[in-house]
Formats: structure tokens, sequence, C-alpha cells
């Protein structure tokens, strides 16, 4: 699978909240940076975060791709964020950021690395 077909497919399983989908995409060791800096350590953290997140049918994303690069077993993956939610209160409300994906080859696959959530 060549790194674009990968990203693509790591998005898609988010886009349908497709939790088993999402992790057969991600490393073990994988961290995530949530726009307010929380840092998640690893696949587990992670899982438990996108179970809840995918959990929540209001949200929505859109993505603009604004950089791909790959070097050697590693690719990265710049997007422009716009996210709708609603609060707890049933306002809706949007943040603006950047996304940007890490992933390392491991046979012939990608896997999640990183993933930092950038205010912009």
């Amino acid at each position: 699978m060549d790194f674009p077909t990968a990203v693509n497919g790591h998005l898609a399983a988010i886009g349908r909240r497709d939790l088993d989908g999402y992790l057969a995409t991600v490393h073990p060791d994988a961290t995530l940076i949530m726009p307010n800096g929380t840092l998640l350590n690893g696949r587990d953290q992670i899982a438990a975060m996108h179970r809840d997140w995918f959990g929540d049918p209001d949200w929505s994303w859109e993505l603009d791709l604004r950089h791909s690069a790959t070097a050697g077993d590693t690719g990265v993956a710049i997007f422009a964020a716009d996210y709708h939610d609603l609060d707890g209160e049933g306002r809706p409300y949007g943040l603006s950021y950047l996304l940007t994906l890490v992933f390392v080859r491991d046979g012939d696959r990608w896997l999640l690395l990183h993933d930092q959530n950038t205010p912009g």
C-alpha cells in the first residue's frame, strides 16, 4: 500500500466512526496531542479517546491537504481542519487547526505514529 492510500484509509475510518478500522492503522506506540495540549501515549489511550469521540453523532469536519511527503519509511501529511460540534448544552461551536499525521512503514503497510492537532 502506498502512503496516500494509507492516509486516505485512516481518515475514511475516522469519517465512518469505525474504531476497529481506525485502530488497524495505528502503531502500538503512537502518540496524539489534542488541540488543548493533552498528550495521549500509546494505542490504548488513543483507542479510549476515539471510542468516546466516535460515539458522538454531532461532530463533522472538513480537511484540506496542505502538505504530504515521504522520506524512507516515514510519511507526513498536514491538513487544515475545520471541526464542527455541539457543546454540552447543545450549542454549536467550531475549531480550526492544523492536523499533522506522521506514519511509519511497517512491512507493506503504513501505521500512524504521531497525530498532532495544532490550533491555528
